[in-house]
């Protein structure tokens, strides 16, 4: 604070002027509560899936001659056309991310002009390619039990069924979370922060589906 004098009619007053205030320890921005819930929650998943590869391991270095077997059964190129959909999956997922973090919900030119799509279209695509792994997860289930791999027949059938099944089940979780984040999207009046961050801690989850399902794939279809 400083002080200022002026003349007025020949009488010289005094007045105070004050500075700018600053504050005395600069202001920190704040980790998103939503985001963070939502990397804490993976990691408890993260421990859940580490479990089940625990599980197939152990079965597996007890039952050498039966996974020989058991695996020969196994469609490799079908199942890795099926990882490659999950996995392009990904990249569509995070280019909607990348039009959500523009607030641009809907594209701005033709179909075909993928540059110019928004969250929307890439997140349909999503979902699109995401619902093609289940049902080829299906198809592939349907094959395994015509070939007398089920659940109850054996170690090998227990451990395949279920580190695949509570995987597939994720992947369900992830789709109905597009479906909502689409639905939001469409009845939002203004497409603002609150989607967009809605949108982006489901890219988390999808991407850790993702991620997981490669291990899974390298540790059944490529290790035999």
């Amino acid at each position: 604070m400083g002080t200022a004098r002026f003349c007025r009619h020949n009488v010289y007053v005094t007045t105070a002027t004050h500075a700018p205030s600053t504050p005395a320890h600069p202001t920190l921005n704040r980790p998103n509560m939503v985001s963070v819930g939502t990397v804490v929650w993976l990691s408890s998943e993260l421990m859940f899936f580490a479990g089940l590869f625990a599980m197939y391991f152990t079965l597996r270095s007890t039952s050498g001659e039966l996974w020989a077997e058991e695996t020969a059964k196994l469609n490799f190129p079908f199942a890795l056309v099926n990882t490659i959909v999950l996995v392009l999956s990904s990249f569509t997922c995070q280019m909607g991310v990348f039009a959500a973090e523009r607030l641009q919900p809907r594209r701005t030119g033709s179909i075909f002009q993928f540059t110019r799509w928004g969250m929307n279209e890439w997140f349909i695509l999503t979902f699109l390619m995401g619902a093609f792994f289940v049902a080829g997860q299906a198809t592939e289930y349907a094959m395994l039990t015509s070939e007398h791999v089920t659940l109850n027949a054996n170690a090998y059938g227990s451990a395949f069924y279920m580190t695949t099944g509570f995987h597939g089940l994720h992947v369900i979780g992830g789709l109905i979370a597009f479906l909502f984040i689409l639905g939001r999207s469409y009845a939002a009046k203004k497409f603002g922060h609150f989607e967009a961050t809605s949108a982006i801690v489901t890219s988390y989850y999808w991407h850790f589906v993702d991620v997981v399902w490669i291990g899974l794939f390298l540790v059944i279809y490529v290790l035999k």
